[in-house]
């Protein structure tokens, strides 16, 4: 039989909403059912993106998946599996279908991963994980053709599930898919008639079960008799435990052979990006105001943020009306105010109509009312209503090709360098759960792609970048975004810091010596930065006025066309997975990207402005940052266009960042920690939590080793079901009590899901059964990576740890001072390793090695030879390897990285307790007769066929 019941359901526990759409004809119009960009409403039930898409008959197995707007959007169909390919990915899909009936789910993320459950009678079930389809759609195959799974021990609460599922829909053999999401499981299809396909381990438990089955049937007095296992079974001698792995460090050096990773945290920055751009216009256009008014709920004095793609459909509508056909300087634009107007709404046009169609992961609007008059209505009655506003377009700071490439090379990296000692890697621990990984992301549209390019090479996936991001990646804002806790702080840097550089003078600190010169006020400023603000200005305006004609001549090929006629669009969507250059663009003289020589002059024009106002005689500093960046993304993606001038800029704008960029996080090492600790306390509280959290686990397993070997000695049948019982002894109970707010605290580490996903050890083939690999990863942008390495080698300096050596060493220090900038995909590495031969109490059973890498190498910006035109060519910059932040042969315990650090963490107590995800509502109850009921609705057993899914 094929049962497809097309819904959710979880015993003991909540479970996703679902709605259903029926149609009696095809395209039918159902007055209940709203679609919007991001959303579909069914009977008032909003269902946001991502979420699942059903057939109601359950011979279609075309199952869609549609995703947001700001993960790229589009949509991927899971289908029955077709060669290696069970799923489809479809960038360009929005809309859901019509031509039937349909039931939307909320999707629910699962680590990757899907576990496949089979029964046989009531009380057995056997349960196997495999790649969920839901990522890359790429099935992964032994040698054999057969699909690669992992033998997975079953919670109780899923063993009851798997019993209520085989008692409610009367089906002895049974084979279902369960679904594990944030610590629940639930049942998302039962298939009726299922065998597991190559388990020598279920055959022989299957024929026990069903021989016994029959004989209760048909010959009861001879079921007790039967063996628990096969009588012609020959016994076979238990494998030997081979234990953990034995590894060293492999960056650092080996402590002997008794130490084995056992977590491994990465803070990492975001991959090349596009230069990030701003557009600031007062409007007083009818048009802009009343759609402002539209999508405020029509609050005079409320503002109004457009990112989806009606709304900014609809601002490009009224923009294309408002930009007038005429260019500046003619007869039609002769006030200064009103050129410059018209300019900037023709930048705000291009902007829209660049990328192929819109996305709030590229740009927004946000439209604020400034000034409001009173209007009469036919009634005679005033209302208030706003006359003038103040539009900001923001847009850029997209990834590149060239960052995607970066991030998926890195996780490659790390997916080989930085596991070692297991044979087949880490791909073999992560798909039999013994690998915890979690990913996170900030909010920036930038960070999440590069989090997910990173996870494609991490894990070995396929496919383009939107599913691999909803699966995998979990959004943090609150500790990877944003800068205002630090804003005070930073802005006294940047005055001080302009204050050095315009006087042309420097302090030393009170701690300031030539062996340690990062203890000096404003450390790696050149002696002759102000000297050299006039020469940055001078190539800023050269570069720009090349930038203008360019722009020029692509105006007027527009304003032969059409205003409705845009340049063939450069599809960002459809770029996500990509990490080649746009060939056709660039041999067309175009410039790379999405970028035209419109958008392209604006940038540099209000680089231009921005750097040095020529009235006041005044230069910004805090513009230097953007210069470089600029500089930097033209001379790797735009050398075709052969700017004269960019390379001596990117010289000067080079060494003026390298001295600026890191001391506006500080101008002195005091200061640095201050605003570090401050920009970064939440994120190195929750890295605390995560190597404690490690250690509490390695132990428990140790512990639980232990007794287990002394059990076995003591062939002591009873004592081994009582541990099993009541597993926790004495000490892991006092640190359960000492550590119980950092785990409680921690939604990502409940003792619940630290059980849940385990390899079966007696039948896994598999080297290292015991072996779990805790893995956190960070994503996020230059201001936290420059906050916590600021944490990490100057925390010695705090009040309260006068006289402790820095965690880095003095060697490390002078190689951070001199690396100056951390570049795109810059990264600090933590990993702990478990000393197995050490007592459990002993502090040196835990060490902590840290590295870091500074990112983009742009050596190849600066040299003519091969290596580096090749690189100009692909318009990829390699990334730099790790460092030691530790002398060799130095030992950092986990209890003094401890000590150093937690002044500047945030405590565990002070996190959020977990919440609920959204939209899980509802219980079921632990019966089987609720299932029972839902069988009924859909009365397979009655009309299937013998065929098994």
């Amino acid at each position: 039989m094929n049962w497809n019941h097309n819904t959710f359901f979880m015993i003991g526990g909540k479970y996703t909403r679902y709605a259903c759409v029926h149609r009696e004809v095809p395209y039918q119009h159902v007055d209940y059912f709203v679609e919007d960009d991001d959303f579909v409403e069914v009977h008032g039930n909003r269902f946001w993106k991502p979420f699942v898409e059903k057939p109601v008959n359950a011979d279609d197995h075309r199952i869609m998946i549609y995703y947001p707007s700001s993960a790229g959007g589009g949509m991927k169909e899971l289908f029955r599996k077709v060669g290696n390919r069970s799923s489809e990915f479809h960038p360009e899909i929005r809309r859901v279908r019509r031509e039937g009936s349909y039931i939307y789910e909320e999707f629910m993320p699962t680590g990757g991963t899907d576990v496949k459950v089979y029964t046989v009678g009531p009380d057995y079930a056997h349960a196997e994980a495999r790649k969920s389809p839901v990522v890359d759609g790429v099935v992964m195959r032994n040698p054999d053709g057969k699909e690669v799974r992992y033998p997975v021990l079953l919670t109780p609460a899923e063993k009851q599930m798997a019993r209520e599922v085989c008692i409610a829909f009367r089906q002895a053999v049974c084979g279902f898919d369960l679904l594990r999401s944030e610590g629940r499981s639930y049942v998302c299809d039962v298939n009726g008639w299922s065998f597991v396909k190559n388990s020598y381990k279920y055959y022989d438990d299957a024929a026990c079960v069903l021989w016994k089955m029959f004989l209760d049937a048909k010959a009861p007095h001879l079921s007790s008799t039967i063996p628990p296992t096969l009588p012609w079974k020959v016994s076979e001698p238990v494998q030997p435990s081979e234990g953990l792995t034995r590894v060293g460090s492999g960056l650092i050096g080996t402590f002997g052979q008794s130490e084995e990773l056992r977590c491994v945290v990465a803070i990492v920055r975001h991959g090349d990006r596009t230069p990030k751009q701003k557009v600031k216009l007062k409007v007083t256009e009818e048009k802009l105001l009343n759609l402002m008014l539209k999508y405020n709920g029509g609050k005079p004095r409320s503002e109004t943020k457009l990112k989806t793609a009606v709304q900014l459909q609809d601002l490009l509508d009224a923009t294309r009306a408002l930009v007038p056909r005429s260019r500046p300087g003619r007869e039609s634009d002769s006030e200064a105010e009103d050129i410059e107007h018209a300019e900037k709404l023709r930048q705000v046009k291009a902007v829209l109509e660049e990328g192929g169609h819109f996305s709030g992961i590229y740009r927004k609007v946000q439209l604020k009312p400034l000034k409001w008059a009173k209007v009469a209505k036919s009634n005679g009655e005033g209302e208030e209503r706003p006359v003038e506003a103040l539009m900001i377009l923001k847009y850029g700071g997209v990834l590149t090709h060239a960052g995607r490439k970066q991030a998926e090379e890195l996780g490659r990296y790390f997916r080989n360098n930085m596991y070692p000692g297991e044979g087949t890697g880490l791909l073999r621990l992560h798909s039999t759960y013994r690998h915890d990984l979690k990913i996170y992301s900030s909010d920036e549209g930038r960070v999440q792609m590069s989090a997910a390019a990173f996870a494609k090479g991490l894990l070995d996936l396929e496919g383009q970048l939107t599913p691999i991001l909803v699966s995998l990646v979990s959004k943090d804002s609150s500790m990877l975004d944003g800068l205002d806790n630090a804003s005070i702080e930073m802005e006294d840097a940047k005055a001080r810091l302009n204050d050095i550089i315009t006087s042309g003078t420097k302090i030393l600190h009170n701690n300031g010596s030539a062996e340690k010169p990062w203890m000096v006020d404003g450390a790696g400023l050149p002696p002759n930065a102000s000297e050299l603000l006039p020469e940055l200005v001078k190539f800023t305006k050269k570069v720009t006025e090349q930038v203008r004609l360019l722009a020029k001549d692509e105006d007027e090929e527009l304003a032969e066309a059409s205003p409705y006629d845009v340049i063939p669009p450069y599809d960002q969507a459809r770029a996500l997975g990509k990490t080649n250059i746009d060939v056709d663009r660039i041999a067309a003289g175009l410039p790379c990207g999405s970028e035209g020589f419109l958008l392209m002059y604006a940038r540099w024009r209000k680089l231009e402005r921005d750097l040095y106002n020529e009235r006041k005689d005044r230069f910004d500093i805090t513009q230097i940052p953007d210069v470089y960046d600029s500089c930097k993304y033209d001379l790797l993606h735009n050398s075709h266009l052969n700017l004269g001038g960019l390379n001596e800029l990117f010289k000067v704008a080079q060494v003026l960042a390298d001295g600026v960029i890191p001391n506006e996080y500080g101008i002195n090492p005091e200061q640095k920690l201050k605003i570090g600790s401050k920009i970064a306390r939440r994120l190195l509280g929750k890295i605390m939590i995560d190597l404690r959290n490690t250690r509490e686990e390695a132990l428990s397993v140790a512990e639980l080793k232990g007794s287990q070997d002394n059990l076995a000695m003591n062939k002591t049948t009873k004592e081994d079901t009582e541990y099993h019982t009541k597993p926790n002894t004495r000490n892991e109970e006092s640190r359960r009590t000492s550590f119980n707010s950092e785990r409680s605290m921690d939604q990502d580490d409940d003792d619940d899901k630290e059980t849940k996903y385990r390899l079966d050890p007696k039948y896994a083939n598999v080297r290292t059964p015991e072996r779990h690999v805790r893995t956190r990863l960070y994503f996020t942008s230059e201001s936290h990576i420059h906050s916590l390495m600021n944490v990490l080698r100057y925390c010695n300096l705090d009040e309260s740890l006068q006289g402790e050596d820095s965690l880095v060493c003095d060697n490390a220090l002078d190689r951070l001072f001199r690396t100056k900038e951390l570049d795109y995909m810059s990264h600090i590495v933590l990993r702990m390793f478990e000393n197995t031969e050490v007592a459990l109490e002993d502090p040196k059973r835990f060490r902590i090695e840290m590295t870091f890498s500074r990112g983009a190498d742009l050596s190849p910006l600066k040299v003519n030879d091969e290596i580096a035109a090749s690189l100009h060519q692909e318009h990829t910059l390699p990334i730099m390897g790790p460092e030691r932040l530790q002398e060799v042969g130095s030992y950092l315990t986990l209890a003094n990285m401890e000590k150093l650090i937690r002044p500047f963490a945030m405590p565990a107590e002070d996190f959020p307790p977990p919440s609920t995800p959204q939209g899980f509502s509802g219980y079921f109850s632990k019966s089987a007769s609720v299932l029972e009921r839902l069988a009924k609705i859909w009365p397979f057993h009655k009309h299937g066929n013998s065929n098994g899914k």
